[in-house]
Parts: C-alpha cells; structure tokens; sequence
C-alpha cells in the first residue's frame, strides 16, 4: 500500500486552478441591481426628510413660534415689537422657507433622475459615469444644506441689527456679547449635528455604494 503524502496533498490542492463563480457580466447585473437600489434608498430618504421639513416648516409658521422666539431675541437686546418689526419678519422668514423646500426638492427630483437613469441593462462605462454624478450630486445636497443654514443665520443676525438700527437701540455690551457668542456656538453645533446626521444615515449608503464602484473599475480594468 503507497504511503499518504499528506503535504504533497495539501501542496496539490493549492495549486488547482479556483473556478470563478460568477462572470463578469453576472458581476455588473448584480452590482448594477445593488447600485440601483443604493440609489433609491437615498431617495427615499430625502422624500421623508421633504415632507418631514415641510410639515415642520407648515405647523411652525402657523404656530408663530419663530416670530416669538425671534421678537423675544429682539426685547433682551432693548428693542421694541413692533408691527413693522412683525411683518417684516413674517415675510423674510417666509422667503426663507420656501427658498428651503424648492432647494430640497430640486435634490428629491434629482435623486429620483439618477435612480430611473440606472438600468439593469446599462453597459459598464456608463453606470461608473451614473455612480459619480450620483456621488457628486449627493455630496452638492449636503454642502448646500449645511451653507443654507449658515445663510439664514446670517440673515437673521443682519435682520435683528437692522430692527435694533431702525429703532436708535443700543445694547449693552454684555447682551451683545451674549447673542453673538449664543448665535455662533448654536450655529457650529446644527452644522456639526447636520453633518453627523448625513455622515451616519447617507454615509453608510454611499460607503456601499464605493465598494460597487470599486468593483465596476476592476472590471473595466480587466476587459480593456
């Protein structure tokens, strides 16, 4: 009876040759389904995250509860409510918010073009075009919403000096201070929970979305 090898076993197991077991056409259709679906689930979000903001921006504006809180900034600094005050704001606020949700929208519209646009049948360049455009436009939509709300903040602040101008009111240096140093630290701490919110809720998609795209160039780099 021959002697068992059993190294020269192992060494011949590991030298045959891995069947693969996928193409690479199996590959891209699975890897074009996984992107599709990426994309949609962005897109979903930013539909809830629409209608989230509207239902807020609706009950908030009919609550007047922006106008108080803004008037009552506007008393600890030594000015006055006035009706002019009042409507002045009302409409600033109101241009604002719409401004918001066409803003958002546009986004939601442009979601929803990028995931019709990815077909199951797409060829290989063309869904690695569609991924980066997706990236890019993902990454405008957080840029812009975290420059949206430096914006408006900015506004305000011009607004409540313009009242404060118009009505000859000095504050005092203390209450100065004190709403500069408030207004800037609330400002970094929405941008910095803004941020945290699309690196956690999008980021996780998008990270996904890199490996598929990743993939799709090795690919590409193996058939040219």
């Amino acid at each position: 009876m021959p002697e068992f090898d059993l190294d020269s076993f192992k060494k011949t197991w590991q030298e045959q040759p891995v069947q693969q077991k996928y193409d690479n056409n199996e590959i891209l259709k699975m890897l074009n389904r996984k992107s599709r679906n990426y994309v949609k689930y962005i897109f979903w979000i930013s539909v809830f995250e629409f209608l989230l903001f509207s239902v807020m921006g609706l009950f908030y504006f009919f609550q007047g509860e922006e106008t108080n809180g803004f008037l009552n900034v506007l008393e600890k600094l030594g000015a006055q409510k006035t009706p002019e005050v009042e409507h002045n704001f009302g409409i600033t606020y109101l241009i604002i918010k719409v401004l918001s949700l066409l803003i958002t929208a546009y986004f939601v519209y442009k979601f929803y073009q990028n995931y019709r646009k990815i077909k199951i049948e797409e060829n290989l360049k063309g869904l690695i075009t569609r991924i980066i455009k997706f990236k890019k436009t993902v990454n405008a939509f957080i840029l812009i919403s975290i420059l949206l709300l430096v914006v408006f903040t900015s506004i305000f602040t011009v607004f409540i000096f313009y009242a404060l101008n118009s009505q000859n009111v000095e504050p005092t240096n203390s209450a100065l201070t004190i709403f500069v140093i408030v207004t800037a630290v609330s400002t970094g701490l929405c941008v910095l929970l803004i941020w945290l919110y699309y690196r956690l809720v999008y980021g996780i998609i998008m990270r996904k979305l890199d490996r598929n795209l990743t993939q799709l160039r090795d690919i590409d780099s193996q058939e040219n």
